[in-house]
This record gives structure tokens, C-alpha cells and sequence, in this order.
């Protein structure tokens, strides 16, 4: 069961710039941040589950103007607590059905954001939600990861993501469903906490066809923020779809 902050509750929220660190580092989020500068230009820009800031806060910084929709509030309040943070408005909500009362020329969804919605029809309501925010020629970005179910041997559903003396993560994949399940465990002074998240996964070709549903076209898709071609082996792509102007 989750509460009104879903799965980003106040105890998660309090670790999460800690335990997603690698993400933060300026490698990663300044090749982000240029990428999503380019495509804003003079406008504005929304993010989609904005969370603590990791993106938001860099790319205000570069003189965008950025708003947000996210639905937790412990998350929102750590980006408001920061440097910056407060300027930045956050519509608190469910980003496939949020409204937020203006029009921009990108939307974007960052480090697999658009996979927390569980069902095909939150994601397809989620590029018809962005169609609708999304001025004539504007932009709708998408960074997510290819799903890895090339790592399951047959009959097996876990696929293992990290392991140490005092923690353990895996995902339990779903393939009938396409859903797929993140568990974390970890120790600490001889106490055990665990938490799961559900996810959707979504292949690139299913994501199209979603824009297409939604009145988008494909504009480009890369392999990852340094704008490489994405191909059978990459692991994440980075995708751009197009409203068009009339």
C-alpha cells in the first residue's frame, strides 16, 4: 500500500539524492541539461515527476524557466528547500492527468520516470496529457532504459542489479503484463528495510505508438544524452517526439 506521496514516501525521500548519487554527478547531468537547454530555446520548459531537482535545478540555472509536476510532497520539499528550489513551481499530482495552466515548448521525463506509470493506459493518458501542455512545435522528451529482459535465462523471472554485505536489489519481471517490480534491501545497525516499486515497462516502438495516439511524431531518438546513435545493443534511449505546427 503507499500513501498520498505513492512510493516516494518521506523515507524515501530523505535518501534518495544519497542513494541515486551517481546520477547526480555533473558528467551525467550537465550532457542532460545541455541537451534539454537546446531543445527549450527561449520557452519553458515542464518535467515530468521532477522529484528533488537533479535536472530542474541545473537547467533553471541555465536561464530556463522550469515548472514541475510530481506527486510527492516530501520529494517537492526537498527540491524547495534547496538553493534556487523555491522558484520553481510544482503542480502536485499524477503527471499523466495533472493539469498545469500553461503551454511550453518541451516536456520532458528523465531517468525512466514515464515506467512508474503501471498500466498502458496511464502512459498513453500521460502523451495525450503532454499534447495538450505542449505549444505548436514544441518537444516531448523521454530518457528511458531498453528493457533488459535479454538478461533472463529461460524460466527465469529476477534479474539481480546489486549486491553487497548490506544491500541487494533486483527487479522481478512480468512478462505476460510487461510490469516489472524493483526491490531494495538494506541493513543498518542491525535493522532490515525493504521497499518495492512497480513499474510498466516500455519498448521504443510501443512509445511511438503512443505519440502517434496522442497527435506526436518522432523528431529523433538517441542511444543517450551525447546524442549517439541508439541501436539493438543500447541500453537506454533518449527520445524526442514533435507536436506539429498545425
Amino acid at each position: 500500500m503507499t500513501g498520498e506521496d505513492g512510493y516516494f514516501s518521506e523515507r524515501v525521500a530523505r535518501r534518495y539524492d544519497e542513494s541515486s548519487s551517481d546520477m547526480f554527478l555533473p558528467g551525467i547531468v550537465d550532457t542532460a541539461v545541455d541537451v534539454l537547454a537546446e531543445l527549450t530555446g527561449t520557452g519553458t520548459a515542464l518535467e515530468l515527476g521532477i522529484g528533488t531537482g537533479r535536472i530542474a535545478l541545473p537547467l533553471s540555472r541555465r536561464g530556463v524557466k522550469v515548472r514541475g509536476i510530481d506527486l510527492s510532497r516530501a520529494m517537492v520539499a526537498r527540491l524547495h528547500a534547496k538553493p534556487g528550489g523555491s522558484a520553481i513551481d510544482v503542480t502536485i499530482g499524477d503527471f499523466a492527468t495533472a493539469q498545469v495552466p500553461d503551454t511550453f515548448t518541451l516536456v520532458y521525463s528523465v531517468f525512466n520516470t514515464i515506467t512508474y506509470l503501471t498500466s498502458q493506459e496511464t502512459q498513453v493518458a500521460c502523451f495525450r496529457n503532454v499534447a495538450a501542455h505542449l505549444q505548436p512545435g514544441g518537444k516531448f522528451v523521454v530518457e528511458v532504459e531498453v528493457p533488459e529482459v535479454r538478461k533472463l535465462p529461460p524460466g527465469h523471472k529476477i534479474v539481480p542489479l546489486y549486491s553487497s554485505g548490506t544491500q541487494w536489489a533486483f527487479d522481478v519481471y512480468d512478462m505476460s503484463t510487461q510490469s516489472m517490480t524493483s526491490t531494495y534491501i538494506e541493513i543498518e545497525n542491525g535493522r532490515g528495510e525493504n521497499h518495492s516499486i512497480p513499474f510498466r515497462y516500455v519498448w521504443p516502438a510501443e512509445l511511438d505508438l503512443m505519440a502517434q495516439l496522442a497527435g506526436l511524431r518522432l523528431y529523433n531518438r538517441w542511444g543517450g544524452w551525447t546524442r549517439h546513435p541508439f541501436t539493438h545493443e543500447s541500453v537506454k534511449h533518449v527520445s524526442v517526439w514533435e507536436k506539429p505546427d498545425c
